[in-house]
């Protein structure tokens, strides 16, 4: 059960990963909404793409914080003290979750945000750093090989159950109901990838996705 304090604390979650970095950074430094270019996300990758890694790398870092901020909430929630590891671990996730939703469907710009994979890694940290870090490796090896940032995003949101399971987190498997959580939320990481790269997907298929050619405007 959410308590009023809680419900507070995950519409701020929302908020705080509804800040639309690269469309701020776009129109502020740049004069350039980042939608109107490349995949037409207001993501990271696009950024990268559409202004270069002078703006990619900023957006980049804020996406991934907003994730890890919003896990990071339930320490200042009331009496947070009191509250059971797995409580404190179910509402981390909660709030993770809220932050992506945040960032896949932003308030502040009508509703058009980007995949989620930064912050989702923020949130990835802020719950499982060890795995979240493995999990950027796999995502690095993939994308040198590949060239593909979609391929490499999915390969190691796919790769994080596995990652996970493969750790020891001896904090998380001696309590049943956190081991539960951590369940759902690993499978929740590549389905989540898997639903906001869909279209990518389709063109990996019919081998027309774009490979990485950033700071080049270009419609996809």
């Amino acid at each position: 059960m959410l308590t009023d304090e809680n419900i507070i604390f995950l519409l701020i979650a929302y908020l705080i990963g509804a800040f639309p970095s690269a469309v701020w950074l776009g129109r502020t430094f740049y004069n350039t909404d980042v939608r109107e270019f490349g995949s037409g996300n207001a993501g990271a990758t696009n950024t990268f793409r559409t202004l270069g890694a002078k703006a990619g790398i900023p957006v980049l870092l804020m996406d991934i914080i907003k994730g890890w901020i919003a896990v990071n909430l339930v320490y200042f929630i009331t009496d947070y003290q009191l509250m059971s590891d797995e409580r404190l671990f179910e509402l981390k996730i909660v709030f993770g979750v809220a932050a992506v939703i945040g960032h896949l469907f932003p308030v502040y710009t009508g509703f058009r945000g980007g995949k989620g994979i930064a912050t989702m890694l923020g949130f990835m940290v802020g719950i499982y750093w060890q795995a979240a870090v493995v999990s950027a490796i796999v995502f690095v090896l993939t994308f040198l090989s590949s060239k593909y940032v979609s391929l490499s995003s999915i390969i190691a949101s796919v790769a994080f159950p596995f990652i996970v399971f493969s750790l020891p987190y001896q904090q998380i498997i001696s309590h049943q109901n956190t081991n539960s959580s951590l369940i759902l939320f690993s499978i929740f990481v590549p389905i989540l990838s898997l639903i906001t790269h869909q279209k990518n997907i389709e063109r990996l298929l019919r081998r027309e996705e774009n490979k990485a050619k950033f700071g080049k405007k270009y419609k996809s």
